[in-house]
């Protein structure tokens, strides 16, 4: 059967944790075909982003439209778009399709990835055509310009047109029960759809410092399950178990001198590939 096509607009990630890398074996994992548009390209390492190059805007609108004349692109999902210009680009060839937008402004080692004139191209722009993104709380703050708790950022960024996922809150949980949560740890995500009042999401934490390229895996997941034909909630809980069960993969490991990555091995046995 021929797959359905899911497209990332996003940076390359030299250390293969995050960006690209991760988009294109996340899509791979839900029986999707990824195509690709570089936006950025880092010297990036498990310590931090030492570099960054941002290509010529005819050259990502270049293959922006190289792919959207070819392939039936489904759906899509945005990492790093480097400039005002790209912002804007996506968001008019790409707000009309199935669309997840992960707001790459600041890298977890404090790498700032976007100016102010990149959020305010999101804001006033990407945001109201996209169809969820998927925001950090640093990154929730930054698109908003102000702070809060995680469900008032949630709700205000909901206000400005999508659905929005805000990931990643930890907190002590009361009674943890499973193994991995022995010490108490719980990740609390906030949905927030328009109109309706944010929902916490709270799952037990994995306590790992492998966990490079978990913002990208998730909304990449979550780009493909929809492309797949789930609707909004059970995409966001299937694409939240699986970049779990990738973290737990790779939690022991020893790669790298910094936060390492999240796997994106792929065996059979690991395989998404279930028919929604």
């Amino acid at each position: 059967m021929t797959p359905t096509v899911v497209l990332s607009v996003a940076g390359t990630d030299s250390g293969g944790a995050a960006g690209l890398a991760a988009d294109l074996t996340t899509f791979a994992a839900h029986g999707t075909h990824g195509a690709l548009v570089v936006t950025a390209v880092t010297a990036q390492d498990t310590t931090g982003v030492h570099a960054i190059h941002v290509p010529p805007y005819d050259v990502v609108a270049g293959q922006l439209e190289a792919v959207l004349d070819d392939l039936p692109v489904a759906a899509a999902k945005t990492g790093m778009l480097g400039s005002p210009e790209t912002v804007r680009l996506v968001a008019e060839r790409l707000g009309h399709l199935l669309l997840v937008v992960d707001p790459v402004l600041v890298a977890t080692s404090g790498a700032v990835l976007g100016n102010e004139a990149v959020r305010a191209a999101y804001v006033d722009h990407l945001l109201p055509v996209a169809t969820v993104i998927t925001p950090n709380l640093d990154e929730a703050r930054a698109l908003l310009g102000c702070d809060g708790a995680p469900d008032q950022l949630a709700a205000k960024l909901a206000a400005l047109g999508p659905a929005v996922v805000l990931t990643g809150g930890l907190e002590w949980g009361p009674e943890p029960t499973a193994s991995d949560a022995a010490t108490g740890l719980v990740c609390t995500d906030w949905l927030a759809l328009p109109g309706e009042e944010p929902l916490p999401l709270s799952h037990p934490a994995l306590p790992t410092t492998n966990d490079h390229g978990t913002g990208c895996t998730f909304s990449a997941a979550l780009a493909a399950l929809l492309a797949r034909g789930l609707p909004i909630p059970a995409a966001i809980r299937r694409a939240a178990a699986y970049t779990s069960s990738q973290l737990a993969l790779s939690r022991r490991w020893d790669l790298g001198r910094g936060r390492g990555p999240i796997a994106h091995l792929t065996p059979l046995h690991h395989r998404h590939e279930e028919t929604p």
